[in-house]
This record gives C-alpha cells, sequence and structure tokens, in this order.
C-alpha cells in the first residue's frame, strides 16, 4: 500500500453522477525462504476486473510476449557464441512496474475495506496510473517499456515486437520482453 500512495496512484474526489466504481480488494501472499520458512507477508492491492465494462472503463487490452520460438534461438545463440544473458524482473524503486503508467481512461475505484478516509467514505478514488488487476494494466506497461527503449536507440525486431536491440561501440544488447520480465542478452564483436 506504501507504494501505492507514494506512488500517486490516484486522489480522492466526489463520485461522478452514474459512475460505477471498479470494486478492489486485497491480496495476502507469504513469500517463502528457500527452507519453506515464512520470509515476509505481502499484500497486494488489485482491481477487480471483471468489473469493468469494454468501452466504458476500457477500449483495447494486449500483453505482449516474445514469441517462445526466438526466445530459445536467443538462447541457442547464447550456449554457440558465449553471449551474456541476465534475467530481470522490472521495479522501480521496490514498486512493481505496473504501477508506474498513467491511465489513458478515466477509472474510478471503490475505496479498500479498511482504508476509508475519515468522514470520506462516500468518496471514490480516481486512479491516475495503473492498478494490478486492470484489463489495461499490461497494454500501458508494454506501451512505455516501447516508448522509453526506441527512445534511447533501441530498435525493434521486424519478427517479434517483444525483441528491441541497440548495437555501438563493439557490443550489441538484446532486450526480449515477456510482460515484466526482460531477457537481457549482452556481446561484443
Amino acid at each position: 500500500m506504501d507504494s501505492i500512495l507514494s506512488n500517486g496512484t490516484w486522489e480522492l474526489t466526489e463520485r461522478p453522477y452514474g459512475c460505477k466504481p471498479v470494486g478492489c480488494k486485497c491480496v495476502f501472499k507469504k513469500k517463502l525462504r528457500p527452507d519453506g520458512t515464512i520470509e515476509k507477508y505481502k499484500t497486494r492491492l488489485v482491481a477487480k476486473c471483471y468489473t469493468q465494462k469494454e468501452g466504458e472503463d476500457f477500449f483495447d487490452t494486449y500483453s505482449p510476449v516474445a514469441r517462445l520460438t526466438t526466445i530459445r534461438a536467443l538462447l541457442s545463440l547464447t550456449a554457440s557464441y558465449g553471449v551474456i544473458v541476465y534475467q530481470m524482473d522490472v521495479k522501480t524503486n521496490d514498486k512493481k512496474v505496473f504501477l508506474n503508467r498513467e491511465l489513458d481512461e478515466e477509472i474510478y475505484m471503490d475505496q479498500p475495506d479498511g482504508f476509508l478516509m475519515k468522514g470520506q467514505g462516500s468518496k471514490v478514488r480516481k486512479l491516475l496510473k495503473s492498478l494490478y488487476g486492470l484489463k489495461q494494466t499490461p497494454k500501458q506497461w508494454y506501451e512505455k517499456f516501447d516508448r522509453t527503449s526506441t527512445s534511447v536507440g533501441f530498435v525493434i525486431y521486424e519478427t517479434d515486437r517483444c525483441v528491441y536491440y541497440r548495437y555501438g561501440g563493439g557490443a550489441g544488447v538484446i532486450l526480449c520482453l515477456y510482460v515484466d520480465d526482460i531477457l537481457i542478452f549482452w556481446y561484443e564483436h
């Protein structure tokens, strides 16, 4: 919840006339150590996407991922030519990546149970940024990743729109996107 609040994910506002806010709930999870003991408890606030209406709360959804054949080919190059590969789950200052993208649609959400603002129980949260569970969240993240990568010189691979590459100075980098995970391939000529 701290990540959501510090990221400016929403603002408290009066409920617009005729608006049916999207519901939300907290999902609780235990993160375990390799030996099975509990490392920490995690809570994630998620939107109830089944309450969203197409054409009203969202207009387009998709979650592009690299093709499995592309991933296999890149891993083959890694084994054959000594390419270095890293895998990363994208986070920014311990905030999940999906919380970092501004929304194109105007979406209102009920106040989460246990987090009602005192004396303002009739108000709703206007979402300013993506939240887990929204149908358009993966699409919003992909568009931000695409814009950022191409603005710093990466080129989209023609046959797989989730693969970006950049060459220069005798070295190359290939980024292979799979939702919010990235395989990074680095090599020198």
